[in-house]
C-alpha cells in the first residue's frame, strides 16, 4: 500500500528541512513513502532546502491549500494520500498505523493534536481533538485517506481559502469510515504565540462559528487577513 506524503508550503525554509529529514527517520524500516513539497510560490529558500533534503518539490501553478494540496495528489504515485502541514510532526511508526486502519476497512483517518509549548490552554485545545466531531478536525493534525476515495470527492474544494479542511472531512466521513487514530501529531505554537494564545483562539472560533452559519468565504477569508498576524491565506 504505497503512500504519499503531500506537504503544502509557502515559505517555510526554517520548517521544511527538520521535518522531512524527521520524516526519514521516522518511517525507516517500512516501504519508503514518496516526500512531495506543493509549493505555493515561496519567495524565501523552501523549495531548494525540500530538494536538498531528498524531497520532489513541485511549483503549484496556484496558491492556497486546497489548490495545492489537490496538485499533489494529481502528481502523486501513492494509493493512499497523508496530507500534512509543515510545522506538524506525525509521532514515530505512523505509516504502520495508517496502513493498519485502512486495512481495516477505514476510507480515511487523521490523528489527535497536541502543541509544543506547555500552556495548560493550547493543552485543553489538543485534547478537544479527541472528541468525534467534524467540528474539532483540522488540517494540523494530518489527514490521510484513499486514493479512490480523494478522487471520487474530487479532492478539496479549491474555491475555499480557510475552512477547506473541515469542508472536506465532512465529505469523506459522508462517503465512508473514518478513523481517529488514538496518538498526536505535534504541532508547532508559533501562530499561537505571535497573536497571543487567547486572542487567536478566540478568532479561530469566530471564523467556526460564521462559516456553520454560511457566512460567505470572501468575508471570512477578509476577516482572518484583518485579524491574524503572519497568516498565509
Amino acid at each position: 500500500m504505497p503512500v504519499s506524503i503531500i506537504i503544502p508550503t509557502y515559505n517555510e525554509a526554517e520548517a521544511i528541512g527538520p521535518l522531512l529529514h524527521y520524516l526519514r527517520r521516522a518511517t525507516a524500516g517500512e516501504p519508503a513513502p514518496e516526500l512531495l513539497v506543493v509549493d505555493g510560490g515561496s519567495t524565501d529558500d523552501t523549495a531548494r532546502r525540500a530538494q536538498l533534503a531528498g524531497a520532489t518539490v513541485l511549483a503549484c501553478p496556484r496558491k492556497g491549500r486546497a489548490a495545492q494540496l489537490n496538485y499533489g495528489a494529481q502528481q502523486a504515485r501513492g494509493e493512499v494520500l497523508y496530507f500534512l502541514h509543515a510545522d506538524s510532526y506525525p509521532p514515530p511508526g505512523f505509516l504502520a498505523e495508517v496502513r493498519g486502519a485502512l486495512g481495516q476497512g477505514y476510507g480515511a483517518g487523521c490523528y489527535r493534536l497536541a502543541f509544543d509549548h506547555p500552556h495548560w490552554f493550547l493543552r485543553f485545545s489538543a485534547w478537544c481533538t479527541r472528541l468525534p466531531l467534524t467540528a474539532v478536525r483540522f488540517g494540523d493534525q494530518s489527514l490521510f485517506v484513499r486514493r479512490d476515495l480523494f478522487n471520487r470527492l474530487q479532492g478539496y474544494r479549491e474555491d475555499l481559502l480557510v475552512m477547506e479542511d473541515q469542508e472536506f472531512v465532512a465529505r469523506l466521513r459522508a462517503q465512508a469510515p473514518f478513523r481517529l487514530l488514538p496518538r498526536a501529531v505535534t504541532t508547532s505554537a508559533r501562530k499561537y504565540l505571535t497573536n497571543g494564545i487567547f486572542r487567536l483562539q478566540g478568532i479561530f472560533t469566530l471564523i467556526v462559528v460564521l462559516y456553520y452559519l454560511g457566512v460567505s468565504q470572501r468575508r471570512l477569508v477578509q476577516l482572518y487577513r484583518r485579524l491574524i498576524r503572519q497568516g498565509k491565506v
